[in-house]
């Protein structure tokens, strides 16, 4: 996020609409796209209930097993990152969307390219998203 230096292969883009809406268009783009939500991380109310306090802070699960399982039969170990997840987070007021990109993913696990765009959509999906 804003100065914080980020790992290799995370992608963060400052969304031009707050928390809430970010988080209903993500949820909208993916069901546009027939993509299954498998969970919905609520880290801040999780922090909540426990007391502490934290910006609004969500990870979104999903995925589609037509395309995941291609790339699990041809590199298990990818197995560790799938579902596709993406981070909506609200970083002074204004809401940022965070994920892996899918080249990095297919570099640490040794997915064969044409497999690559299996996970491809995921940018275009943020293009929708914060756009």
């Amino acid at each position: 996020m804003a100065g914080v230096k980020q790992a290799e292969g995370i992608v963060t883009r400052s969304s031009r609409y707050g928390f809430t809406e970010t988080l209903d268009r993500l949820e909208s783009a993916l069901q546009r796209r027939q993509l299954e939500i498998f969970a919905r991380f609520d880290h801040s109310g999780a922090a909540h209930r426990v007391g502490l306090t934290m910006p609004d802070t969500q990870v979104v699960v999903f995925g589609s097993p037509k395309a995941g399982t291609p790339l699990m039969l041809a590199s298990p170990s990818v197995a560790l990152e799938l579902p596709l997840r993406i981070l909506v987070a609200d970083e002074d007021g204004h809401a940022v969307v965070t994920y892996l990109s899918p080249a990095s993913l297919a570099d640490r696990f040794g997915v064969p390219g044409d497999l690559v765009k299996n996970i491809a959509g995921i940018d275009k999906i943020v293009d929708d998203v914060v756009a």
